[in-house]
């Protein structure tokens, strides 16, 4: 169970939120949680989940190590701070800052190469699923952007499956829409990293993930967990969603 937090909270309201969240999720062993702060907030959260199961991860990474990348953080810099993932391609980074699925492969290897776990993200525009292309823009996506790993890097990413017109929107994918959405994002696995790969990966829906329909979602055997975006910046709504 992943939460995005996008371009909320300041480190100190960070730290208040694990004082709440922490005491509610302590005794959840049957799931990973992963929370994503802004990168102001990277070091704060690493500092108030330790000892915890919790783990901490940033909102995109920078495809190179070092160098003239204004605005940019690296993998490294990310790893100093003590967070363990990334989220990489998330449809907010495409929509708005230029995001391609060439760079998603770039910024996911790197992410590996520092020794983060990749939370790789897909998903079709409402334009698209109304021209029932959405099995054509994730084959793409995945040929352009998840493909070109080795078979040991794929072993260690995780992939986010997020209707873009689901995302803030209240609006939410059926769960049978999103299982077979899933079921299409496992095939392409499948038919390029064989089934073993197929059957261990994890996929995580997100769009508009709430405590009210979280059990349904969770309920479809194709989907493996959440990323969760408004519901995670409430530790109670959170604290919920992981305890399903």
């Amino acid at each position: 169970m992943a939460g995005n937090w996008k371009m909320f909270k300041t480190p100190a309201e960070t730290v208040q939120f694990f004082e709440k969240f922490r005491p509610l999720v302590e005794r959840s062993s049957h799931c990973e949680i992963v929370i994503c702060p802004p990168f102001t907030n990277l070091a704060a959260a690493a500092g108030a989940v330790n000892g915890s199961s919790i783990r901490i991860g940033a909102q995109n990474i920078a495809w190179a190590r070092e160098g003239a990348f204004t605005g940019e953080v690296s993998g490294p810099m990310i790893a100093a701070t003590g967070a363990t993932h990334a989220i990489v391609g998330h449809s907010e980074r495409r929509q708005y800052f230029g995001e391609t699925d060439e760079t998603v492969l770039k910024r996911t290897q790197a992410a590996l190469e520092f020794g983060l776990t990749p939370i790789v993200c897909v998903g079709e525009l409402l334009a698209e699923r109304e021209a029932g292309k959405t099995a054509d823009v994730l084959k793409a996506q995945f040929a352009n952007g998840i493909a070109g790993l080795s078979e040991q890097q794929f072993a260690k990413i995780v992939i986010a499956y997020e209707p873009v017109w689901a995302i803030g929107t209240g609006k939410t994918a059926t769960p049978e829409i999103a299982a077979d959405a899933h079921r299409a994002i496992r095939g392409e696995v499948r038919a390029k990293f064989g089934k073993d790969a197929a059957d261990a990966v994890r996929i995580l829906y997100g769009g508009s993930v709430k405590p009210d329909n979280v059990k349904a979602l969770m309920a479809q055997p194709e989907i493996d967990g959440s990323l969760v975006g408004g519901a995670s910046l409430k530790p109670e709504d959170f604290a919920s969603i992981v305890n399903f």
